[in-house]
């Protein structure tokens, strides 16, 4: 199991994200307590491809009620890049894809489906 923190504005268009990562190991009781403790708001259930050209990760996802989405993050480990760099290569990919700025959505899936199960 893997729980994955990410702090990053709601805005449609590229944006910074900081990501934290912590893995477990697969018969980790983490799950359960967290479960118990802080309860579920929301399951996120999707299929994820990952793809890469050179720093650039492409994640292909299909999400169960939304539907399927592209994600193009320029990372940038080795502080090679400048932020205005890792920008520029988002924009060349999300141009070449055909990606309009009406199709980039400002928030999570699980914000989607939060408003998806509000608004039935």
């Amino acid at each position: 199991m893997k729980i994955i923190s990410y702090d990053r504005s709601n805005q449609p268009d590229p944006k910074l994200s900081q990501v934290q990562l912590f893995k477990t190991s697969p018969n980790s009781s983490l799950k359960s307590i967290l479960v118990a403790s802080l309860g579920v708001l929301v399951v996120v259930d999707k299929k994820r491809e990952i793809y890469y050209i050179e720093n650039v990760k492409f994640h292909i996802d299909t999400v169960k009620g939304l539907g399927t989405f592209v994600e193009i993050e320029a990372i940038d480990s080795s502080n090679e890049r400048t932020e205005e760099q890792l920008l520029e290569q988002c924009k060349y990919y999300t141009a070449a894809f055909g990606i309009q700025e009406e199709d980039l959505i400002a928030v999570s899936y699980s914000d989607l489906l939060l408003d998806q199960s509000q608004s039935s």
